[in-house]
């Protein structure tokens, strides 16, 4: 029998392919990523990997391809032949967790403080602080959470170090999770959301040193409150 010729129709067909075979990892990634962060996949979670192919509308190869890239962050881990489990977080990550943030985004504001940012520069940290106090007067958490990651992710892209940024929103995913947990187990966060807005106001008046510490301080606290409630309630995992 013949060999089959390998045209250039063949060809572009398979291109195509791959290129849809990308999109669709890249949409799995995020779209699963999202669902565990969100803890719409809670810890502890199994899912058959064609359950999550099906789920996406998509078929098991960019399904186990957007597996691979959650495992290598540390969001899962994946089981042969059956799928994943989403991994908890201990006690002990939140505290490594909250190492790392202490010490790089102070070190982020202390940037931006420096570049002497006009009022309108920095408009979108004031927004969120607007939204967080809107969320509160109206009781509702998850939007001040929003309003609350909005204000931090914007002050380190704000800050002009890529390389600080990208490794300060890596590490705020892996504690967004125990943070959406333990937010309705904390006081509402009025002191917190005045403290933000406390920070916005040393970057505007060039007070290096005081943005920082501010924001050190902010940031300590937190931590404390959320370990704290973790250890207190005998969550060694969430």
């Amino acid at each position: 029998m013949n060999a089959k010729t390998y045209t250039l129709a063949d060809m572009e067909m398979e291109i195509k392919e791959r290129r849809n075979d990308s999109r669709s990892t890249g949409t799995a990634y995020a779209t699963i990523k999202r669902r565990i962060l969100d803890n719409e996949y809670a810890p502890g979670m199994q899912i058959p990997e064609q359950v999550l192919a099906d789920s996406l509308g998509i078929s098991r190869t960019p399904a186990r391809e957007a597996l691979v890239r959650l495992a290598q962050e540390g969001l899962i881990e994946i089981i042969p032949r059956h799928g994943m489990r989403v991994l908890p977080i201990s006690a002990g990550d939140m505290k490594e967790i909250y190492e790392v943030l202490v010490s790089l985004e102070p070190m982020a504001t202390e940037l931006l403080a420096l570049k002497k940012p006009q009022r309108s520069d920095v408009a979108g940290l004031t927004e969120a602080c607007d939204e967080m106090e809107l969320a509160l007067e109206a009781d509702d958490l998850d939007a001040w959470a929003r309003a609350d990651e909005k204000f931090h992710f914007q002050l380190v892209e704000l800050c002009g170090n890529r390389r600080l940024a990208n490794m300060v929103m890596a590490v705020w995913e892996q504690s967004h999770r125990a943070r959406m947990i333990t937010l309705k187990l904390r006081p509402k966060p009025v002191e917190s959301t005045r403290e933000h807005r406390a920070v916005v106001e040393a970057i505007l008046a060039g007070d290096v040193a005081v943005a920082r510490e501010l924001y050190r301080e902010h940031r300590s606290k937190a931590a404390n409150a959320m370990i704290g409630i973790i250890e207190k309630m005998g969550m060694n995992h969430l």
